[in-house]
């Protein structure tokens, strides 16, 4: 909540200020009622006898109209539009650095889809669940070799182009040899310069910083160990989200396999390969332990489960971005004010007719107020 500084409260309409003059009035006729009425409580009590003991509201119907003095002064406030300096604490946002795993095996149909199609699901989730105000995200593509896609950006259409574009198939092809692995240890580090070059270009940034890894964990190969402790001096968390399935499935041959009417005189045909891809989830669970972060699976949870799970994480780590103070209008402060008392005091009538009568005079005024703040 902003911190409002009363010393800066002025009016841009004090001259209907002068109609505080009736609540001000009304108030020490109303205290002459609280006063009027206890004392004839008391001659109650003391000179009428009934069986029964007789409980009276101390204040009863009163309340109601103390609730209507001070909902009418706030409305007068509310009109004259006071406007006072305002301090918000801004909070940083979130950097998120996605690490998503563009090897063969995301070919493997074990999901709806294939595993590929079933991360970019997930990544527009995720990018859904941002704010996009002070949050900013980056991604990278990673199989023996790495990409970098996008640089950390605020910009949730250049996230969503990359989606759109390429939702069906990695742009990995699965007939060059460095896609058939998963190399974990440069998607880090494309990562870890991505956060470098973002510092070089913009400086340093108090936005909580997290690694997102999306993979099947399958043929881990590099040094992961020197690229978790590289993050954790970073101080940056990995989280990893596994997609795929226990029993897995075959990763689609390449296209450029020879056939029998392709292969050369005399060359005999080799019997096709067929590489058997499944969730490993015991590696994506110790990659995460060791750099900080927990283990999410697709389909356990979820999409938005696991994104906001991530994103509340990051945030609880986030630095502040200094005192925001600007000018802001309370006019609505004090209506919301008027609005409350006056429900309150519906409470206090006992009679329905009467409570339908002060509700009519209520929207009559609603509109009038409305009317004049135009």
């Amino acid at each position: 909540m902003p911190f409002i500084d009363l010393e800066t409260l002025r009016f841009d309409a004090p001259e209907r200020l002068w109609l505080l003059v009736v609540p001000l009035a009304l108030v020490p006729l109303w205290i002459w009622q609280v006063t009027r009425r206890a004392g004839d409580m008391h001659r109650l009590r003391r000179h009428r006898s009934v069986p029964l003991r007789e409980r009276f509201r101390p204040l009863g119907g009163l309340l109601f109209w103390l609730c209507v003095i001070l909902a009418t002064a706030s409305t007068i406030v509310a009109l004259a539009r006071p406007i006072a300096r305002t301090s918000l604490l801004r909070t940083a946002g979130v950097d998120l650095v996605i690490l998503q795993d563009a090897s063969a095996s995301m070919h493997v149909q074990d999901v709806e889809g294939n595993r590929w199609q079933r991360s970019m699901r997930f990544l527009r989730i995720l990018g859904e669940s941002l704010s996009w105000r002070e949050d900013r995200i980056a991604l990278a593509l990673f199989a023996n070799l790495a990409t970098p896609q996008i640089r950390l950006t605020t910009d949730p259409n250049t996230f969503f182009f990359f989606l759109d574009h390429l939702d069906q198939a990695p742009p990995f092809r699965l007939e060059d040899d460095t896609t058939w692995d998963t190399n974990i240890e440069t998607g880090i580090h494309w990562g870890l310069r991505l956060i470098d070059k973002d510092q070089e270009l913009h400086g340093p940034s108090p936005n909580s910083k997290v690694f997102v890894l999306v993979s099947d964990g399958q043929a881990w190969s590099g040094k992961v160990e020197e690229s978790l402790l590289a993050a954790r001096k970073y101080g940056i968390p990995l989280y990893a989200v596994g997609v795929g399935t226990s029993a897995g499935g075959i990763i689609p041959a390449p296209a450029n396999v020879p056939t029998g009417e392709e292969l050369e005189p005399g060359a005999e045909e080799e019997e096709p390969v067929f590489v058997h891809s499944l969730l490993d989830r015991s590696s994506l669970r110790d990659i995460a332990t060791a750099a900080g972060g927990y283990y999410f699976e697709l389909d356990q949870q979820t999409d938005r489960e696991i994104a906001s799970t991530i994103i509340s994480a990051a945030r609880e780590r986030a630095g502040t971005r200094g005192t925001e103070e600007r000018t802001e209008e309370l006019y609505w402060r004090f209506l919301m004010a008027a609005a409350v008392l006056i429900v309150a005091a519906l409470l206090f009538v006992r009679d329905r007719g009467e409570m339908w009568i002060h509700t009519a005079g209520a929207a009559a005024v609603l509109f009038i107020i409305t009317e004049l703040m135009r």
